[in-house]
């Protein structure tokens, strides 16, 4: 995935149009809930900080690959896209139609999706796997897949872990939106996760906890040279489940969401 910038803006330039970004984004996904489907709310809004600044990093335009894996998220992808200047059309109005690429699940159809995602687990190695082949290739550039807490409870996950600590993928780059939610409910009652810094730590990656809503943070992280690197990196991000729409924040009721358009508008007035 890559957006492209007219010039490089300065730091403070950069980070007002990041978290306008943000903002821009948070309504298009709530428009996305007021479809006729609806959509993956609480996790789209979560995640949509740490997509607008990976997308930010492919903007270099170096051979970065941004893999969204917990691909139900879809509807945050979307937004992240088009706010970052990659998807020209505005997909919150074709969400969801028959003969629409935007659907419940990410394609290669939606201009900037190289991977199609959905299936838990599988973005975390075709993210490992651009990595290992733009390294091999002696190209430069990061895979970044961006994975839910939830889905860590996927096995291929950390299959594709060892091979990547053990291939010294250096550019290969874990995010997980630690939000805290699944599906079912909360991830500490159904598979919990503790000591998980510690345990990427154990498979041989550097490990970095970080705000996930932290734009100048996560900005930071994805443009660190890591070209002589030789352990993979995991960002564990905190963020916050429907982050940013007061009604819904950190509720696992927001997992899939859909609401009338009376309700968008007023959740789209008090998103902060």
């Amino acid at each position: 995935m890559t957006a492209v910038l007219d010039s490089p803006p300065s730091a403070e330039a950069l980070a007002s149009a990041l978290a306008e970004r943000s903002l821009q984004a948070r309504r298009l996904v709530v428009d996305m809930a007021a479809s006729e489907r609806g959509c993956h709310l609480g996790g789209s809004l979560s995640v949509l900080d740490i997509l607008i600044a990976a997308l930010h990093r492919a903007s270099a335009a170096d051979g970065t690959e941004v893999v969204l894996s917990k691909g139900h998220a879809a509807a945050g992808l979307y937004a992240a896209l088009h706010v970052s200047g990659m998807l020209p059309e505005n997909p919150a109005p074709l969400y969801g139609q028959a003969g629409q690429p935007y659907t419940g699940h990410p394609g290669p159809k939606v201009p900037g999706v190289r991977f199609p995602t959905g299936s838990l687990g599988h973005g975390v190695p075709y993210a490992a796997g651009w990595a290992m082949a733009r390294r091999l290739g002696g190209q430069s550039g990061l895979g970044i897949a961006v994975a839910g807490d939830g889905e860590l409870q996927e096995g291929l996950v950390w299959e594709t872990c060892q091979v990547a600590a053990a291939q010294e993928l250096g550019n290969f780059v874990l995010v997980v939106d630690r939000n805290g939610g699944q599906n079912d409910g909360f991830v500490a009652d159904i598979s919990p996760l503790p000591g998980l810094t510690e345990r990427f730590a154990a498979f041989g990656f550097e490990v970095v906890e970080t705000d996930g809503h932290d734009l100048a943070a996560l900005t930071e992280l994805f443009a660190r040279d890591r070209s002589a690197a030789r352990s993979p990196l995991a960002v564990v991000a905190h963020t916050v489940k429907g982050k940013g729409v007061p009604a819904v924040e950190g509720k696992a009721g927001s997992h899939y969401v859909t609401i009338d358009a009376t309700r968008a508008a007023k959740w789209k007035r008090a998103i902060r």
